[in-house]
């Protein structure tokens, strides 16, 4: 199963790549692309595609959701028993499906990638992803090395019980480990995108962040508290807490910073004060409206339309 936003370079080259790959492990199996409102002519291409091949199902979202959205969408149209998710950017193998098969029916529920040798750059990439990771597995008791990719492995039967929303596609492994299951890490090869895509920043945020400008209007147009956990984050948040550590290092130095500046750390405690107010302000609306969803059994997304072939299912294979 694949989201895609803007992939049309990469839909033919991965498409062949996959048939490839699925053909030589003799299982039944389905192809489901995800088109999250793609501008450009990957929609086109993928419903050429499906003319071809009975084995292709392509869902069309109305608009732009993000990539939660799209894997939600990817998840509930599934039929068969293991769902296999990865990027449409090439930057995945697909050949790294037989060590997550073999993990799965070793009997794990989950097999995740990691990413053991990035090719991104190492500041602005590989050292932030590092340390949200760190702080994800600190979180969630799950020892992964790496939440980030999309490539996962998936018995279908332990995705009823996790219900996405925001960004919570990253914690899959941990939502899932408070039912019980069990997750194994597999080492995959990851290679540099192609362009478009997602194109999602790695930094440690709030499963509520959602990180692309475009999927930020729609989130936040969608669930009103993204709003205010951005504002705590960019608009407040930083420069109270900028003023603040500027006066702790004038402090540690020697200076007399109350009579010297009073003014400034008066205003620094009220910049983050008011972050914080507007960071649980945030927090306790995206608890709502998670509260509300599952209540009302909503759905995070809207389907445009879903293209196959008319041919027989196949009720025991994988997306």
């Amino acid at each position: 199963m694949i989201p895609i936003h803007n992939e049309e370079h990469s839909i033919l080259p991965l498409y062949d790549r996959l048939t490839a790959v699925l053909e030589r492990l003799q299982r039944p199996y389905e192809i489901l692309f995800v088109d999250d409102a793609s501008g450009d002519r990957s929609f086109e291409l993928l419903a050429n595609l499906v003319e071809t091949d009975g084995r292709l199902k392509v869902i069309r979202l109305r608009r732009n959701f993000g990539q939660t959205a799209a894997l939600s969408a990817g998840f509930h149209e599934a039929k068969g028993d293991v769902v296999v998710a990865m990027d449409g950017d090439l930057q995945h193998a697909p050949r790294t499906f037989r060590p997550c098969w073999r993990k799965i029916d070793e009997g794990y529920d989950i097999a995740s990638g990691w990413r053991q040798h990035r090719v991104d750059n190492a500041l602005s990439r590989r050292l932030p992803s590092r340390i949200a990771n760190w702080l994800m597995a600190k979180a969630s008791g799950v020892d992964l090395r790496d939440f980030g990719t999309t490539f996962k492995a998936y018995r279908a039967e332990v995705l009823k019980d996790v219900n996405l929303y925001g960004e919570l596609h990253r914690f899959i492994p941990a939502l899932a480990s408070f039912y019980g299951a069990r997750i194994a890490e597999v080492p995959i090869r990851s290679t540099r995108r192609a362009s478009g895509g997602f194109t999602l920043r790695h930094r440690p945020h709030l499963p509520g962040d959602v990180r692309h400008p475009h999927h930020q209007v729609h989130a936040e147009v969608l669930h009103p508290p993204h709003a205010f956990l951005r504002l705590a984050r960019s608009g407040r948040h930083h420069p109270g807490r900028g003023i603040m550590g500027y006066l702790a290092i004038k402090k540690l130095l020697g200076y007399e910073i109350v009579a010297a500046h009073g003014p400034l750390m008066f205003a620094g405690g009220l910049l983050l004060l008011a972050g914080l107010m507007m960071f649980t302000t945030g927090l306790i609306g995206e608890m709502m409206m998670r509260t509300y969803f599952e209540s009302q059994d909503r759905r995070i997304y809207a389907v445009r339309e879903i293209l196959t072939r008319k041919q027989h299912g196949v009720p025991g294979g994988a997306k």
